[in-house]
């Protein structure tokens, strides 16, 4: 099985790299922004750089975008998984079109409020996992699968 990981640098990418145990189990690549902590985290692995700052920044979508398109018909994952944010939104969208699985991990630190790239993704994803029970008020097809932290 091969795993595209696609996730922000910072907290996002730190709660998919928890998931260690799982992921390390299976051919893979990384798709995150090129900050200390990835280059720290990801040292070892197959990773490709995506633009940011994703937030509101229409420029960096589209370059996203094709970025996404680029990567997704060289590697050719089976599933996709992510913890958000906004760079997951093109991989998302391109990799459901491709036939990819899909599965978003909605963040530890939101609660009561639901982030807006899992806003995004709900309708395409194919698996939705929530962190708190709470977080089904916004997402009630979620699975509560309890915290990554």
């Amino acid at each position: 099985m091969k795993l595209c990981l696609v996730c922000s640098s910072g907290g996002h990418l730190f709660q998919l790299h928890l998931l260690q145990q799982w992921w390390e189990k299976h051919e893979r690549f990384w798709v995150t922004f090129k900050k200390a902590d990835s280059l720290s985290l990801l040292d070892e692995e197959k990773v490709y750089w995506s633009y940011f700052p994703t937030t509101r920044s229409i420029k960096n979508l589209i370059r996203n975008s094709f970025l996404a398109l680029k990567i997704l018909f060289k590697e050719r994952p089976e599933i996709i998984v992510s913890t958000g944010a906004a760079v997951a939104v093109p991989f998302f969208y391109l990799g459901k079109i491709m036939g990819c699985k899909l599965i978003f991990i909605e963040v530890y630190d939101r609660i009561h409020m639901p982030t807006l790239t899992g806003k995004i993704v709900y309708p395409v994803a194919d698996a939705f996992i929530l962190q708190w029970p709470e977080q089904k008020k916004h997402f009630p097809k979620g699975k509560v699968l309890g915290q990554i932290l």
